[in-house]
């Protein structure tokens, strides 16, 4: 995986490994950085509870035994997802300058006490607070701290990284409802929550504590375990991608028409997408397929996301991610399309191949846009100033709810879904990336290792 560098002299391949990589992974001859992929990759199992396709394996359960409205269990989703935003804002800075370590710990832990808890819930306020804090950690502690941890530790790899860190979570969408058919079948469906709660404790808590690190340098390393390519040369070409190491300041990046373009293109991506995960099985089952097939359908289009996952990774590490946010923008408007006909077995399975192909790429491109548009050094920071933008994301699964409450059918809702796409790819053919500003001092003290007497515990 390339070459590694100690007090910043460097090293050639297959020389001894650097003595800072921790103990407990027992690669010692390829790159760390690769552990903190595993790690992603093991710990998206863990919080795929907290996402709307697997939710929506146990909203007719909750539905038939409780009597709450779709409206009022999708809210529970809106507000996890508006908790995340806040979690983000509110630790951005911190995961820049401290990494991600102690923040994934105490989500993961967060996320176990939580389902504990909805395994006794009797009260719609109860599965609220206690859905919104484990989705609110899901994403804003785990999810973020984790994709912040890979940019820093790879940039000409950085795609193929990520990519993989996030089939994490489509494989685990695909493997976990089929999982809890059978629990729920067997036990009921608060049994099954309490055995996901014992499931995030060995994904994520442990791992994360053993195997998380901020960033390369902190070990002696390079980024890719490669000295990184001169930054001051000029891109080759608009269309491939940019792999040198250079980072913009939020007050920089703000200034730039593609950062509000990007803003509107991930704000609006998941209204739209976070409400068909949630709203899909349901979906099916009122269109008259079974409880399995309507699951199967669900872990059709996350097995698909998981495969086709590093092929967009591979992908990406040539074409800019600009053109691809526009062609999987273009997708999930023929997906959604789908979705709104398919009232049949066959057509329910198109639209999950379709579905599956398209969000493959999708979380993928929504992390990848901060990192190659405005660089590592302040990416916490960056993302955590968008935090509040992406409020309007949340109010997408429960206005879902709502049409159907209202209307008895989901046509409305996957219209205006339609329309947003649409959206996405109009802002994507605006964001030209813009020229970038000259290296500052205070991106060196950025990328600087942390002093062990400053660095928080854990």
């Amino acid at each position: 995986m390339g070459g590694v560098y100690d007090a910043g002299v460097s090293s050639q391949r297959g020389a001894e490994p650097t003595p800072n990589i921790p103990r407990a992974w027992p690669f010692k001859k390829v790159f760390y950085g690769w552990a903190i992929v595993s790690t992603g990759f093991v710990a998206s199992f863990g919080i795929v509870p907290m996402f709307g396709p697997v939710l929506g394996v146990f909203m007719t359960s909750i539905e038939d035994e409780l009597g709450w409205s779709r409206t009022t269990i999708a809210f529970a989703f809106t507000l996890g997802s508006m908790t995340s935003s806040v979690a983000t804002f509110v630790f951005g800075r911190v995961l820049d300058r401290y990494g991600s370590r102690a923040i994934v710990v105490i989500a993961g832990a967060i996320i176990l006490l939580s389902m504990v808890g909805i395994s006794f819930m009797q009260a719609p306020w109860q599965f609220w607070i206690l859905f919104g804090l484990g989705r609110g950690s899901a994403l804003g502690g785990i999810q973020i701290g984790v994709s912040i941890a890979i940019a820093n530790w790879f940039i000409k790899r950085r795609p193929r990284a990520l990519a993989f860190h996030h089939s994490g979570l489509r494989a685990g969408q695909a493997l976990v409802p089929l999982l809890i058919l059978v629990i729920i079948a067997s036990f009921g469906w608060r049994e099954a929550w309490r055995f996901l709660a014992l499931f995030t404790a060995l994904t994520v808590v442990v791992p994360a504590f053993i195997y998380l690190r901020r960033r390369p340098e902190d070990l002696g390393m390079y980024p890719d375990g490669e000295k990184p390519p001169d930054d001051d040369a000029e891109p080759v070409s608009r269309f491939r991608r940019d792999v040198r190491d250079f980072s913009w300041t939020l007050a920089e990046a703000r200034r730039t028409r593609a950062f509000w373009m990007i803003v509107l293109f991930v704000s609006v991506d998941r209204f739209a997408l976070g409400a068909i995960n949630l709203h899909m099985v349901a979906n099916f089952e009122d269109k008259g397929l079974s409880f399995a097939q309507a699951v199967s359908i669900l872990s059709l289009f996350a097995a698909t996301s998981a495969i086709v996952g590093p092929a967009w990774g591979f992908m990406l590490e040539k074409l800019h991610v600009r053109y691809s946010a526009m062609l999987i923008s273009g997708l999930l408007l023929v997906a959604v399309g789908l979705l709104i006909v398919a009232d049949t077995y066959p057509l329910a399975i198109g639209f999950g191949l379709m579905f599956g192909f398209a969000v493959g790429g999708s979380s993928l491109v929504q992390n990848l846009l901060w990192a190659d548009y405005f660089g590592r050094a302040h990416l916490g920071e960056i993302r955590g100033f968008t935090a509040p933008f992406r409020l309007i994301s949340p109010v997408g699964p429960t206005l879902t709810g709502f049409i159907f409450d209202r209307t008895g059918d989901y046509t409305i809702a996957f219209a205006i879904f339609g329309a947003i796409f649409f959206v996405m790819v109009i802002a994507m053919a605006f964001a030209e990336p813009p020229r970038r500003p000259a290296r500052a001092a205070a991106e060196a003290e950025a990328i600087a290792p942390v002093d062990e007497a400053t660095e928080p515990p854990g």
